[in-house]
């Protein structure tokens, strides 16, 4: 486990929480930018408080040019998005791969630290299959529309995925994909080896406590004070729920 696990270190983005089990060895502190709110501060004022922060990588779920230009010079990695809707036309035809690279990136890098493109959010539960079909060609169309443009290497090409697509999560040594989801995930997962890039999951702690609420679990969840847990397979005892949901990755991601 030890050597399957050094392949993935982790990269953890807190507030929403996304983790990145990263083929590179560092880990950072970062934040998720969403922008559905009616109350948000101008992207300026926004990139002014994270380069006040420890905040070392922010992840966008679209490619919104005034935030990724606000972001230039800031030293922050930035990871932009494709949304599911585009992954069609990315998976069919490499030359729309390479208008989005072309639009979304090239205009910005390197002023603006682009490093991921996430192609899609939790598109294995959208049960579409033709789109789940897709989704890895317009992964490697986006891939090879980098490389064309001299990226390839510093702008990787992931997706973003839901603890759903687990069916047994509970200890984490325990841990099982969704059968439905393994022959796609072991795609994936081949595809961001090859390539270095993260596999990246939205983890919700809050999900768990709906799940079992209880006033230890709630603080199991918030990172407070509390007593653990121990995994009986592993040993390893969790003092929040968010550790145990990622070490469940770690498990699943060295076992394929």
């Amino acid at each position: 486990m030890a050597s399957s696990l050094s392949h993935f270190p982790i990269l953890l983005l807190f507030l929403s929480f996304t983790a990145f089990l990263s083929a590179d060895s560092q880990s950072f502190i970062g934040v998720n930018y969403g922008q559905v709110a009616d109350n948000l501060p101008p992207p300026s004022e926004t990139a002014k408080l994270l380069q006040s922060t420890a905040i070392k990588r922010v992840r966008l779920y679209g490619a919104d040019p005034a935030i990724i230009k606000a972001l230039a010079g800031s030293g922050i990695a930035i990871a932009i998005g494709a949304s599911n809707g585009d992954i069609p036309a990315l998976a069919s035809d490499p030359n729309a791969a390479a208008q989005w690279v072309n639009s979304n990136v090239l205009p910005f890098y390197p002023a603006s630290k682009i490093d991921l493109i996430n192609v899609g959010n939790e598109v294995l539960l959208s049960n579409d299959q033709g789109l789940i079909s897709q989704l890895l060609p317009a992964m490697r169309n986006v891939l090879s529309a980098l490389s064309a443009a001299s990226l390839g290497g510093k702008v990787r090409v992931s997706t973003v995925h839901s603890m759903a697509v687990l069916a047994q999560s509970d200890p984490p040594s325990s841990g099982q994909f969704n059968p439905g989801f393994q022959d796609v995930l072991k795609g994936l997962l081949a595809f961001q080896r090859d390539n270095g890039s993260p596999f990246a999951v939205n983890p919700y702690p809050f999900f768990a406590y709906q799940s079992d609420p209880r006033p230890e679990t709630l603080a199991f969840c918030l990172f407070q004070p509390n007593a653990g847990r121990v995994d009986s397979g592993s040993g390893i005892k969790y003092m929040n729920m968010f550790d145990a949901q990622v070490s469940e990755f770690y498990t699943l991601v060295g076992r394929i």
